[in-house]
């Protein structure tokens, strides 16, 4: 395991933030049931995915859940899902055909219980467009930002003049993990990057870029519109990026983990409370992870929603769990009875 800097807060305080949870409504599911963590997958993100799957099924094994199985998403899956007789499906899926709503139908067409954020939530969080115009329809602060195609690129120098910055952050629409996300402060490389994004996705979301404190914080559904928000975690990340890219993500030792967040009160309440604002305004359910920089005027923006968190050694949301006083195994019993339909 990593080590984090910073303080940790009291054990008397973690057992508390844990108890918290204690008596929660869902039904705790039986020790035989058949669960199928769903893993791997067909997206980018497929090696992250393998690895989060593999932590969430020892977890699920150490807990008594016998009957608990790995399944490689395919697109034999529902096939899969009847010849193995699964009753519960439990999401370490990310990025496209696990993490954008498609899974999420297959299931409610089957009538599986699955953990997670359902179809419309998961559709909305995946494509970053539709949540930005959502976040600023319910005025939360999210970064300035221009959507560049193959018609509209050789407009690019006179469009970006709009975001008012010299420097940007290039990203795919959908897709996670900082897969193919740049930060540039040169026009060359803003044209080269963004002509290789618009190649691979067919457009390229183009942002000013925020100098500031990046933070995220964990949601956890305890209960329809009950939300307890995980210690918020800060990030300093080491790479040569120069943000939180995808090395820094998933290489030990890559960024310096904060616990908690070294930002004072206010700012910490403001984000606390904007956090939940997102979860509810993007229909999240079960859990989630919202990724936010705070600006030089303690001002925390939205970056963008996780509506399946990676669960790796080196993930943030077993790690703010951890700080909360939940060990990994429990977080992901508490991720299981949260499986369900219709959401």
């Amino acid at each position: 395991m990593q080590s984090f800097t910073g303080e940790y807060v009291q054990i008397s305080n973690n057992t508390l933030q844990y108890k918290s949870f204690i008596g929660a409504p869902y039904s705790m599911i039986n020790k035989n049931a058949i669960i199928a963590v769903l893993g791997g997958g067909l997206s980018s993100e497929r090696e992250v995915s393998l690895r989060s799957s593999q932590n969430c099924l020892n977890a699920l094994k150490n807990l008594g859940y016998n009957n608990s199985l790995f399944i490689d998403v395919n697109r034999d899956l529902a096939q899969v899902l009847k010849d193995k007789k699964i009753e519960y499906a439990f999401l370490a899926l990310h990025g496209q055909f696990g993490e954008d709503g498609i899974i999420q139908g297959v299931l409610e067409l089957m009538q599986i219980p699955y953990t997670g954020t359902g179809i419309l939530g998961s559709a909305i969080a995946m494509n970053k467009l539709a949540t930005k115009q959502i976040l600023t329809s319910q005025n939360i602060l999210n970064a300035k930002y221009i959507i560049v195609d193959s018609y509209s690129l050789a407009n690019l120098e006179h469009n970006i003049q709009a975001l008012n910055t010299n420097t940007y952050m290039l990203k795919p629409i959908s897709a996670g993990s900082s897969v193919d996300t740049y930060k540039v402060n040169d026009l060359t490389s803003l044209k080269t990057y963004s002509h290789k994004i618009i190649n691979e996705y067919g457009s390229v979301l183009i942002e000013e870029y925020i100098n500031g404190t990046e933070i995220t914080l964990g949601v956890i559904e305890k209960a329809s519109n009950n939300l307890f928000v995980l210690p918020i975690l800060e990030l300093r990340p080491k790479s040569k990026a120069g943000f939180y890219d995808y090395e820094a993500k998933y290489t030990h030792g890559m960024t310096d983990f904060i616990l908690p967040a070294q930002i004072n009160e206010d700012t910490k309440i403001k984000a606390e409370e904007i956090a939940k604002s997102v979860f509810k305004a993007i229909y999240c359910k079960s859990y989630a992870r919202i990724d936010m920089i705070i600006d030089q005027n303690n001002n925390p923006f939205v970056l963008e929603v996780n509506t399946l968190p990676g669960m790796t050694d080196t993930s943030d949301l077993p790690a703010m769990a951890k700080t909360a006083g939940i060990p990994y195994d429990k977080l992901v019993e508490m991720i299981l009875n949260t499986a369900s339909l219709n959401k």
